[in-house]
C-alpha cells in the first residue's frame, strides 16, 4: 500500500465514526425530539440527499481541485456534527445531517478520485477495497463506541463523543495533500471541468473494449451501485434500528450489536473479495455479490430476530463488494474523465443512500416491508443481467 493510499484510508477511518454510531441513536433521537416516522426518514435521508446533490458539481470540481476538496471535507463534516448534536429541533437536525453529507461527499469523492487517478493498475480492486476496509473499521469503531457509552447519556452527547476521531482527519490534511502527485496543466485551472488537462490517453488497465461493450456495461454498473446503496441504507438507517427497538424490544446497545454483526462480516470479507476480483475480474464477482445481498435483504426485512442476525451477516458479506462497480466502471473510463464519471456514478449511489430511509419513513413501518421486497427483486434481476453479460463476454473472448 502506498503512502497516499494509507493516508486516504486513515482519513476515511476517522471521518466515518459518526456514520457507524448514527443508526444506533436513531430510536433515542426519535423519542427525545418527538419525531414522526416521516420526519425521522427526512433526518436519516438528508445525509444521502446532500451527497447526491453535491456529486455532479464535485465531479466537475475535483478534476482540477482535488487538494481543495481534501481540505474542505473534514472541516465541513465537523461543523455538521456540531449542528446535529447541539440539541436543536427538527430543522437543525436536518441541517446537521446535510452538512455531514456534504463533508463526507468531499472526502469520499476526493479519496476515490485520488485512488482511481493515481493508483489504477492490476491491483485497483484491492486498493479500493483497502479504502473501503478502513471505512468499515471506522464504522465498527463508531458502533462499538456508541454501544460502550452509558445508556444514561443523552443521545446527542454520546454521538458527539463518538465523533471525536474526526479530529484525526483534520490533523493529517497537510500530510495527505503533500502526498498527492503533482498535476500537470494550466497554472490557473478552471474551478469546474469535465476533463483533466492534457491529451486524452488510453485506459492503462483496459484492453480497448468495444464501444458496444462500454454502452452495455455502464448502465448496469450504475444500476448495481444504486441498488446496493438503496438496500444498505434501508437496512441500516431504518429497518434494523426501528425493528430492533419496536418489534424486538432492544435498547441502544442491542441495536449496536446487530449492526456490528454486519460490519464484522464486511471487514472479514473485504480483502478476500478484493483479491478475488483482481484475479477473476470484478464483472464476474459482482453478480454473486448482488445475489447475496438480495437474500440478505429478504431475511432482514421479513425475518424474526435470529433470522435478522443471519441477514445482517449476509449483508456484511455482500457489502464487501461495495467497490466492485467502481472497478468495472474504471475499465470503461479514460483517466482524464475519472472525476466526472465517478461523480455521475456517485449520484446513483448517494441517491440510493437518500431514498432508502426517506421512502421508508414516508411509507411508515406498517408499509415499509414493501421496499425490501422491491429491492430484493431488483438486485436479483441486475445480478442475472450482469452474469449474462459476463458469460457473453467470455464466449466472445473465446471466439475472438
Amino acid at each position: 500500500m502506498t503512502s497516499l493510499t494509507a493516508l486516504l484510508c486513515l482519513t476515511t477511518f476517522s471521518n466515518i465514526f459518526s456514520g457507524g454510531a448514527f443508526p444506533a441513536v436513531l430510536p433515542d433521537m426519535a423519542r427525545s425530539a418527538a419525531l414522526a416516522d416521516w420526519q425521522l426518514g427526512i433526518v436519516a435521508g438528508a445525509f444521502g440527499f446532500s451527497r447526491m446533490v453535491a456529486d455532479i458539481p464535485l465531479g466537475l470540481f475535483l478534476t482540477h481541485n482535488l487538494r481543495r476538496a481534501l481540505w474542505l471535507g473534514p472541516l465541513v463534516l465537523a461543523i455538521g456534527a456540531l449542528c446535529l448534536t447541539s440539541g436543536g429541533g427538527f430543522p437543525l437536525l436536518v441541517v446537521g445531517r446535510l452538512l455531514m453529507g456534504l463533508g463526507q461527499a468531499l472526502s469520499m469523492m476526493g479519496g476515490l478520485t485520488a485512488i482511481l487517478r493515481f493508483q489504477s493498475g492490476r491491483s485497483l480492486a484491492s486498493a479500493l477495497n483497502a479504502y473501503e476496509l478502513s471505512a468499515m473499521i471506522g464504522m465498527l469503531g463508531g458502533v462499538v463506541a456508541i454501544g460502550a457509552l452509558p445508556s444514561s447519556l443523552p443521545w446527542n452527547t454520546a454521538l458527539l463523543l463518538t465523533c471525536t476521531p474526526q479530529l484525526i482527519g483534520i490533523v493529517i490534511i497537510p500530510k495527505l495533500v503533500a502526498a498527492l502527485p503533482a498535476q500537470e496543466g494550466a497554472s490557473a485551472p478552471p474551478l469546474f471541468a469535465r476533463q483533466a488537462a492534457g491529451p486524452a490517453t488510453a485506459n492503462p488497465i483496459s484492453h480497448e473494449p468495444h464501444r458496444a461493450t462500454a454502452l452495455s456495461l455502464v448502465p448496469l454498473v450504475f444500476a448495481a451501485g444504486g441498488l446496493i446503496a438503496l438496500a444498505y441504507s434501508t437496512m441500516e438507517q431504518f429497518l434494523v434500528p426501528l425493528r430492533a427497538s419496536r418489534e424486538f424490544g432492544l435498547e441502544r446497545t442491542g441495536v449496536a450489536r446487530l449492526l456490528m454483526v454486519q460490519q464484522l462480516f464486511d471487514i472479514a470479507a473485504l480483502v478476500p473479495i478484493g483479491i478475488l476480483a483482481d484475479r477473476r475480474g470484478a464483472v464476474r464477482v459482482l453478480p454473486a455479490i448482488l445475489l447475496t445481498m438480495a437474500i440478505a435483504n429478504a431475511l432482514v426485512g421479513f425475518g424474526a430476530l435470529p433470522v435478522v442476525v443471519v441477514g445482517c451477516a449476509l449483508f456484511g458479506l455482500s457489502m464487501a463488494g461495495w467497490m466492485l462497480p467502481l472497478s468495472v466502471l474504471r475499465r470503461e473510463t479514460a483517466p482524464e474523465h475519472v472525476a466526472w464519471r465517478t461523480g455521475l456514478y456517485r449520484v446513483c449511489v448517494d441517491g440510493g443512500i437518500f431514498l432508502g430511509p426517506f421512502l421508508s419513513g414516508a411509507l411508515g413501518m406498517h408499509l415499509a416491508g414493501f421496499l425490501p421486497a422491491l429491492w430484493t427483486a431488483a438486485l436479483a434481476l441486475t445480478s442475472v443481467l450482469l452474469l449474462a453479460r459476463a458469460l457473453r463476454s467470455g464466449t466472445m473472448a473465446m471466439h475472438g
